[in-house]
């Protein structure tokens, strides 16, 4: 098969991006290129991990380098949604009520244990992370363009905490979890912040700015023009039905869910400077993709099964095209 290279230029800015986060950020190769193609297509992304595993410093460092519009929320049980979405406020000059923006507004948005939040808060941001708007009083704003959350949460404590519902997890693009670094990864995490007790300060790194929205919103037109074969198509078609076949899943992944992992497994191909889709494209997406969008049927987690063990059974069973 021939192919094209991606444009030099779009391959080189990512490249830029990896090596400007790696300044700050030891080791987490997968997440970081999870964030990259989450940035890449517009997708959100649910990180899960325990605390000091560099979630929230990548975020930040991501946002810096891409020169965007950052905010983050740390999200509580007693949060309104106001907090978030923002209210109307009453101006005494005009003698009327305007709309006050709340931390929503923005390029980036870092939702820090997103769990945490109650019921109507996860309501408005479902509004925000599916139609990219809100509705403050009787008035709808369309978001800053791009707007992408990514959020946090820690899997080891559940009380004050609330599940996410199904319909909110089914619009995160990924569920990443992050683990622990190596050894050798560890050691030059220690070398590198040792000396530091809180994170550190980004001036700190002399980060560069490599990018801004404008050329970020030109690498997805790119994205767009990545060529995914027949074969390739019916690949994935066939490994999302295959999770609503297995009788060890109560559910399996929606149409949503496919043309999700086609437009992620087109964002890494970019970043490989591919202008076409692989099979280990899609192979490679298979977990992140659909592990929050799977449910395990009852019994089968008594049985010793987990998403991840269904959807590696299913991967292998599935034939990839040559």
């Amino acid at each position: 098969m021939t192919s094209r290279a991606v444009k030099a230029p779009d391959a080189a800015i990512t490249t830029a991006v990896v090596e400007e986060v790696r300044k700050r950020v030891v080791g987490q190769e997968a997440m970081i290129e999870r964030l990259l193609v989450g940035l890449l297509t517009g997708g959100h992304i649910l990180l899960e991990g325990v605390p000091g595993l560099a979630k929230t410093l990548a975020v930040r460092t991501l946002a810096e380098v891409i020169r965007t519009t950052f905010q983050r929320i740390q999200f509580t049980p007693d949060l309104l949604p106001a907090d978030i979405i923002g209210t109307m406020v009453f101006d005494q000059r005009t003698g009327d009520f305007r709309p006050k923006r709340g931390p929503l507004f923005t390029n980036i948005l870092l939702a820090d244990e997103i769990n945490r939040a109650p019921a109507k808060v996860q309501a408005a941001l479902l509004e925000a992370m599916q139609e990219k708007q809100v509705t403050i009083g009787s008035e709808t704003h369309a978001l800053d363009e791009p707007f992408i959350v990514l959020a946090t949460q820690n899997p080891i404590e559940q009380e004050g905490t609330y599940p996410l519902p199904e319909a909110q997890l089914d619009r995160f693009l990924f569920k990443v979890i992050v683990g622990y670094p190596s050894r050798d990864q560890e050691r030059e995490i220690v070398l590198r912040h040792g000396h530091r007790t809180v994170m550190p300060r980004l001036e700190d790194f002399g980060l560069e700015t490599i990018a801004d929205t404008g050329k970020l919103v030109a690498f997805r037109k790119v994205v767009e023009g990545i060529r995914l074969s027949e074969d390739i198509v019916d690949y994935v078609v066939d490994i999302v039905r295959a999770t609503r076949e297995t009788p060890t899943l109560l559910f399996g992944g929606s149409p949503r869910s496919a043309n999700m992992l086609a437009t992620a497994s087109r964002a890494l191909a970019a970043l490989q400077g591919r202008d076409f889709v692989i099979p280990d494209d899609v192979k490679g997406l298979i977990l992140p993709a659909l592990r929050h969008r799977v449910v395990l049927a009852p019994g089968a987690e008594i049985e010793g099964a987990s998403t991840e063990s269904v959807l590696k059974q299913i991967l292998s069973e599935v034939p990839a095209p040559r």
